[in-house]
């Protein structure tokens, strides 16, 4: 993340009137009393993981994205999801840092050989911007995007049926 936007998120942390515990985010200022509306009793907060998953998501639904994560990350993930009964890890390659009001997110991106780059960093990009605004509230002040390897069409990915190495 830039030092620019990071301060930026990192002042939301600080500042302001509502309290923060490690790893949520207060949304509403948590008013009490039968005076006020129904809709300003009380406080929102949101987890970091659950800006994780809707960036991991909302990443993995644009066309070209062959998988999130990166080296050793991405090798055990790719092993793990095929195990029977493991579920993919849709947080898998998002790192989030989540200030009061806004976030910024960084991704890790494995692309399909053949889709333009900078055309599927827009679309996750954008993507991710529009999923985690909606359905959090948060303002997302930048998505960062690391592109780590491209999927060729004749690497050999593990086959449904292949025993697992590791167990």
């Amino acid at each position: 993340m830039t030092t620019q936007s990071t301060a930026a998120v990192k002042d939301t942390l600080t500042t302001g009137a509502g309290v923060r515990t490690e790893g949520t985010t207060a949304l509403s200022g948590g008013a009490t009393g039968a005076d006020q509306p129904p809709a300003h009793r009380g406080r929102t907060s949101i987890a970091d993981l659950v800006v994780v998953k809707v960036a991991g998501i909302a990443a993995r639904e644009i066309p070209g994205v062959h998988d999130m994560g990166g080296g050793l990350s991405c090798t055990i993930g790719a092993v793990r999801d095929r195990v029977p009964g493991g579920r993919p890890n849709v947080g898998r390659g998002v790192k989030v840092e989540v200030g009061e009001r806004q976030t910024a997110v960084d991704l890790d991106l494995v692309v399909e050989y053949g889709f333009p780059i900078t055309d599927v960093a827009r679309d996750v990009r954008e993507n991710v911007i529009a999923a985690v605004e909606r359905i959090t509230g948060l303002e997302v002040v930048e998505v960062n995007i690391t592109v780590n390897d491209v999927r060729l069409p004749d690497d050999e990915e593990p086959s449904a049926g292949a025993e697992a190495r590791v167990e």
